[in-house]
């Protein structure tokens, strides 16, 4: 397992759990980190690392969706990186979850199983509907940011190619 200062989310990146205030476990693909800062502020310099606060990303979610409470973010839109929590960002227990590397979840009593694409599990403290809510916010907010980002380009290469005539 290896320590580190501060951490960049990528595409490997599954999930972003809390050990305690001060520090996180985040599994990626291959490997388990920990990291010497909350996993809310793992998120916040990640959304900064990528051009954006927490909060504008937090609004953008907002603008694009709705969604203002346990909101999932786009921490980077090239490479469609969403994270969403699991419970309040505000509570120290919350988890972040990479939406695009779930293979499944299910119900464990009172909790859930996520299981993701390499076939790694974790077990997360919060209801089965709390996830499926969760997926679904965050594909809706996928998919709306993926729309505009098309039709953008697609009016872009419009006024060229009219241009060109």
């Amino acid at each position: 397992m290896d320590y580190m200062d501060s951490y960049k989310i990528n595409t490997e990146t599954l999930a972003i759990v809390p050990i305690n205030r001060k520090k996180s476990k985040i599994y990626e693909n291959q490997n388990i980190i920990i990291v010497k800062k909350s996993a809310n502020k793992i998120i916040e310099e990640n959304c900064e690392y990528f051009g954006s606060s927490y909060a504008g990303r937090k609004k953008g979610t907002m603008e694009l969706i709705g969604v203002t409470h346990k909101a999932p973010i786009l921490i980077e839109d090239s490479q469609n990186i969403v994270f969403f929590p699991t419970s309040s960002p505000r509570l120290n227990d919350c988890n972040w979850i990479s939406l695009n590397n779930i293979d499944s979840f299910i119900s464990h009593d009172e909790d859930s199983i996520i299981t993701f694409q390499n076939n790694l599990s974790i077990q997360v403290n919060v209801s089965n509907k709390v996830i499926n809510n969760q997926v679904l916010r965050a594909t809706r907010l996928e998919s709306v940011a993926s729309k505009r980002k098309d039709k953008f380009y697609k009016e872009i290469n419009r006024e060229k190619s009219s241009k060109n005539i």
